[in-house]
């Protein structure tokens, strides 16, 4: 067996001791009578990208004694994370480059323009707090054009070999904005 893979069931089964018993009881039937023998049989990845990351929070919303639970909205981070899948998926990009501007042009069509108007502006607001680049965006009626203007030559190469999906991702603040999004602190 893996290192990896006996390391993912240890894991596993710690996450398992701190869900809540309510949570584990609904759950039994799904695995039986889990052990410490058999949690190394356990898998790492607790569904498809979207449940797992809905999973998490739920996981991190559970064990911290502060949680307002009044104000938790797992549906408005769900919501989001569909937006997500939508833009990553489902889009079109265009990308022209004029000096040292870099405009991508991204289009869909049906819920796909919807999750293109919600992200890109807000992403291009994140962007702008980068250094070596500035960013802004307009919504289109099929979607939105992020303008990012790079400082530099070597920033321009970055902006250029991350492509629009790239600048998506780039940035650390995607966990936080979850968190934050699914304990009711932003509405996205």
């Amino acid at each position: 067996m893996s290192r990896k893979l006996t390391m993912c069931a240890v894991v596993t089964f710690f996450i398992g001791l701190i869900v809540s018993p309510a949570v584990a009881q609904q759950h039994g039937s799904h695995h039986g009578d889990v052990t410490a023998s058999s949690a190394k049989d356990m898998p790492l990845e607790a569904g498809q990208s979207a449940f797992a990351a809905i999973a998490e929070i739920v996981r991190i919303l559970d064990a911290d004694p502060e949680t307002d639970w009044s104000k938790v909205d797992i549906t408005a981070i769900r919501n989001h994370l569909v937006d997500m899948d939508e833009l990553t998926l489902n889009s079109s990009v265009e990308q022209t480059t004029k000096g040292r501007t870099v405009t991508f042009f991204v289009s869909g069509n049906g819920r796909t323009v919807g999750a293109i108007r919600s992200m890109v502006p807000a992403h291009a607001k994140e962007l702008d707090k980068i250094p070596a680049w500035s960013a802004s965006t307009t919504v289109l009626p099929n979607g939105a054009k992020l303008i990012v203007s790079a400082v530099t030559d070597e920033a321009l190469m970055k902006i250029e070999a991350l492509g629009f999906f790239g600048m998506m991702a780039i940035g650390s603040h995607h966990q936080p904005h979850h968190l934050a999004m699914a304990t009711g602190r932003i509405n996205h």
